[in-house]
């Protein structure tokens, strides 16, 4: 584990209005009302884990588990969908003058937008974002072009083709699938990324948007149970764009108490960590080939860096014997959490055991950002076996 403090950020903790750069703005609660119209929208559930909580020395314990979101084993969906139909209506209004009208449901969004057709979306992923996009567009009768980068688990593939989508295989990482994506924009193709590159900002803004839906529902679940909010909470970064939502959300003005965030990457693809210690964003060379395919990411997203950078007080590696291990103490409890849903947890046991910082945290928020996305693999981990 290797962790490196935010100084920069200390200052600047609690002075929001002062700090213009920052921008703090939180979509209210209108993601959350879009989300509700989608077919099977259910709250996912935050788990209270009280055996796990006394292991490790604290009051409690909350896991926010995202591993069935609509239907799909991730949370990325809240992002894809809020950014397709941000997008979809720009783009209607762009071509035809006149915006979306109010819906009720997703056939009705998919009738409104007709004048678009063939209209494909697109995007690069490591599995759940360009399975998000693919469910996205099967809902509203468009195309759907994933691009993949080559080391993709086959059962992640198959899951997005399984949503009807023209699945490219990329010869590279992650990056280069991102890059290759940024070269699919085209009249008839619409790019949903959830990384930013020069020119290409707005879509990926209003992904982090739309994971704002976890953190409401998260407040909504502990003011039914009369529970203050968390004092600590440990984030995933990746890209950084879930990691910029949990600053938009716990950095605004008026929450309290305001958390200490930690982020977490895996050591071998900790691309925040080496932006932050650069000061500056930078690319991290590869390979990124840790199981927590999720977060195997070599450089941060330019729109949600600004809130990483100076939003989280502390980053934190963890390898992956360390998710491993995590991923079967939420199994005992369980919870299926796939090895990035498994890193919150991993990312706190790995904090809890090298930070002797004072005050303790005793109320602390992790989130199981996905489920077995690779079945075959989550039961070989879960299992024991390498």
């Amino acid at each position: 584990m290797r962790t490196i403090p935010n100084v920069d950020q200390t200052e600047r903790r609690y002075d929001q209005t002062g700090d213009r750069e920052l921008d703090l703005a939180t979509p209210d609660r209108e993601p959350l009302a879009l989300h509700r119209r989608l077919p099977g929208y259910v709250p996912s559930p935050l788990v209270d884990l009280p055996r796990l909580a006394g292991e490790l020395g604290l009051e409690r314990l909350w896991l926010k588990d995202e591993s069935s979101r609509l239907g799909l084993p991730a949370f990325k969906i809240l992002g894809a969908s809020w950014a397709t139909v941000r997008a979809l209506h720009a783009l209607l209004v762009e071509r035809t003058g006149q915006p979306t009208r109010e819906w009720t449901t997703i056939d009705e969004l998919a009738e409104q937008i007709a004048p678009l057709r063939p209209l494909t979306l697109a995007c690069a992923t490591d599995g759940n974002h360009g399975r998000a996009v693919a469910r996205m567009a099967r809902w509203l009768g468009l195309g759907a072009h994933i691009l993949v980068p080559a080391d993709m688990a086959p059962a992640r593939v198959a899951a997005i083709r399984s949503e009807g989508a023209r699945v490219s295989t990329i010869d590279g990482t992650y990056d280069d699938a991102v890059d290759a994506a940024a070269h699919l924009v085209a009249p008839d193709c619409l790019v949903i990324s959830d990384t930013a590159w020069p020119g290409y900002e707005d879509v990926p803004s209003w992904v982090i948007e739309g994971y704002s839906t976890i953190f409401w529902e998260v407040d909504d679940a502990l003011a039914a149970a009369g529970e203050p909010g968390p004092d600590l909470v440990l984030i995933q970064i990746g890209v950084g764009a879930l990691a910029a939502a949990v600053v938009r959300h716990y950095r605004r003005a008026g929450v309290d108490p305001a958390p200490r965030i930690v982020g977490v990457e895996p050591t071998r693809a900790a691309c925040a960590m080496a932006s932050m210690e650069a000061g500056e964003r930078v690319a991290l060379a590869g390979p990124h080939d840790s199981i927590m395919s999720g977060l195997n990411c070599g450089v941060p997203s330019s729109v949600a860096w600004p809130l990483v950078s100076r939003g989280i007080d502390t980053f934190l590696t963890v390898d992956d014997d360390r998710a491993r291990r995590a991923m079967r103490a939420l199994a005992a409890e369980g919870v299926v959490a796939g090895e990035c849903g498994a890193a919150g947890l991993a990312g706190l046991t790995a904090l809890l055991d090298g930070d002797a910082a004072t005050p303790r945290p005793t109320r602390v928020l992790i989130l199981s950002t996905e489920g077995a996305t690779d079945p075959d693999a989550y039961h070989r981990i879960i299992a024991g076996h390498p």
